[in-house]
């Protein structure tokens, strides 16, 4: 009898503690084989001629080239290569945006590891994996009606970051403040310039004073 071969798969993530654990995980399942590792976007994508991984398992937010554009160009150049989106954050502009890039599957990491290792089978295949957040997003982006108030879907998270653009900090000091990332907070920023339909900060915080967005004490 011969055996299959194993699923060849790269980890493309800013955070070495969680490549790590991400290796420690593909170790112990025999039908799965770690082949490459990068930081970011850009090194995953030059390392895809090299390596020519199965599946990717592609975190989002990273410096240089994010994991949106990672994988618009992955999928561009190398078609064969099925990327899944492992993340923690789940905002609907995240989702929706990975998705169009064309990765085939979309999970946070909270997800189990027999739920990671079902994922990366099915991506292989070319079947799609979703987790319910993700689906959720779907639903309300078809379900999603005209004549909404501007502002009215930003997040908590939007919110908070829009309450400390008014109150004039920077993204460094917003992103101290907040603990997170500044890319990040640049992230935030700019969906809430896009849901605002601002073109900078100063029109996004006219619009949160006279739509009264936010709290203000």
């Amino acid at each position: 009898m011969i055996d299959k071969p194993s699923i060849r798969v790269m980890i493309v993530d800013d955070q070495p503690v969680v490549r790590s654990g991400l290796g420690a995980f593909l170790s112990i399942h025999d039908d799965l084989e770690l082949v490459g590792e990068a930081s970011d976007g850009a090194r995953a994508l030059a390392l895809c001629t090299k390596i020519n991984p199965d599946v990717i398992l592609m975190d989002l937010i990273m410096p240089n080239m994010d994991g949106a554009e990672a994988t618009t160009r992955i999928r561009q150049n190398f078609p064969e290569i099925q990327v899944l989106i492992l993340t923690s954050f789940k905002e609907d502009e995240l989702v929706q945006k990975a998705l169009e890039a064309g990765a085939i599957g979309y999970l946070l990491k909270n997800i189990s590891s027999d739920e990671l290792a079902n994922a990366i089978r099915s991506a292989h295949v070319g079947r799609p994996t979703l987790s319910p957040e993700a689906t959720e997003v779907l639903i309300r982006k078809a379900t999603h009606g005209q004549g909404m108030e501007l502002g009215s879907d930003l997040t908590d998270r939007e919110r908070e970051v829009l309450g400390l653009m008014v109150k004039g900090l920077n993204n460094n000091e917003i992103a101290e403040q907040m603990i997170v990332s500044r890319s990040t907070v640049k992230f935030h920023v700019s969906n809430v310039l896009s849901k605002l339909q601002a073109a900078n900060r100063m029109e996004a915080i006219s619009i949160a004073l006279k739509q009264k967005l936010i709290p203000m004490n």
